[in-house]
């Protein structure tokens, strides 16, 4: 059991620590973002990084001191020690004319043949996906918006998939969403999407996911499917909680969920997980791996307010999910 891709000899990394029978384990410096990282920024949280020339680039959600959630470009040698932009994405359409998103936020960023795409919640009528590419970081095009209102957690796959693209995306309404499954989208061109499928339903024998789920990290391809991390939220008296889980898809048909976690492997517990802007979160919304060694490492919101890292190791994780696993009724259901 392993990743199927390219060697990331320098990325960040801890051993389990001893005694420990998890299977992601926690950053001993958590979180490694704090409250206020630039001048005009107040949080930054459930954002995205990728390996980028010698080090580590990133485009990060920036909620700013006027409380809109923003788009701003970070970079790292080692990928925990962050120099986030102050001034925020400047967005062109594809005729060079200024497209600036009202607000954007959660984003996933993922390198296809050469560019960096962009996956986001923006404002199209109310939440909706928008999409956009770049290739140095510093000219950023948007691209027309995948899906009409109303939409979240966008996950572009990092490869066609029998010669289309793939998206995955949590329709919803226009609010906070008390619902919300996973489904899959295909593309000839990224313009047009069809072949819509239902992945993965809300729910299952435990409460962790029993209010809606979302798709986190770009899905890494593995020898046993496509490794997709995602969350899963509840509903409690004193508001939602967002655990995180894991799946892992077929490779080949990724509509089809192979095994599920049954619990949670990641639940707020730690004061900057259960303390903040909004209290108990864990929000996964990127990975960075090493397909020599199988390790991850998993970055995540924390609280609203803070990024965070956890890392896993890819052989224990996959034989944990297949042996640990609950598919829900309703996953995978098709068009019919």
């Amino acid at each position: 059991m392993g990743i199927i891709g390219k060697p990331l000899k320098v990325m960040p990394w801890q051993d389990k620590p001893a005694g420990y029978d998890g299977v992601i384990w926690r950053h001993n410096n958590n979180p490694i973002i704090d409250w206020n990282p630039t001048k005009r920024t107040a949080r930054v949280f459930n954002s995205a990084v990728v390996p980028f020339d010698d080090g580590f680039i990133g485009v990060f959600r920036a909620d700013h001191k006027d409380g809109k959630a923003r788009l701003h470009v970070g970079s790292s040698q080692d990928g925990l020690t962050w120099n986030i932009l102050d001034e925020e994405i400047q967005w062109k359409d594809e005729q060079g004319n200024p497209y600036q998103p009202y607000y954007a936020y959660d984003p996933r960023v993922v390198l296809f043949d050469g560019t960096y795409y962009i996956v986001w919640c923006s404002d199209f009528g109310g939440a909706s996906l928008g999409f956009g590419k770049t290739k140095d970081f510093k000219e950023f095009i948007r691209l027309e918006n995948p899906f009409i209102p109303f939409n979240r957690n966008g996950v572009l796959f990092p490869r066609k998939i029998h010669g289309n693209y793939v998206m995955l995306s949590r329709p919803s309404d226009s609010g906070h969403t008390p619902f919300g499954d996973v489904f899959l989208s295909e593309s000839p061109d990224l313009v047009y999407w069809g072949k819509h499928r239902r992945v993965m339903k809300s729910g299952g024998s435990g409460w962790w996911q029993s209010t809606k789920i979302g798709a986190g990290a770009v899905p890494i391809e593995t020898t046993d499917g496509w490794l997709l991390f995602y969350h899963g939220v509840t509903t409690t008296c004193n508001g939602l909680v967002y655990s995180m889980g894991a799946a892992i898809l077929d490779i080949n048909q990724p509509s089809k969920v192979l095994y599920r976690t049954r619990e949670y492997l990641l639940t707020p517990e730690k004061p900057y997980e259960t303390t903040g802007f909004v209290p108990n979160v864990a929000f996964p919304c990127a990975t960075l791996y090493d397909a020599e060694t199988g390790r991850i490492a998993i970055y995540y919101g924390a609280a609203d307010t803070y990024v965070a890292v956890a890392y896993a190791q890819v052989d224990e994780l996959l034989s944990y999910i297949k042996n640990n696993s609950e598919l829900v009724a309703g996953d995978e259901e098709d068009y019919r």
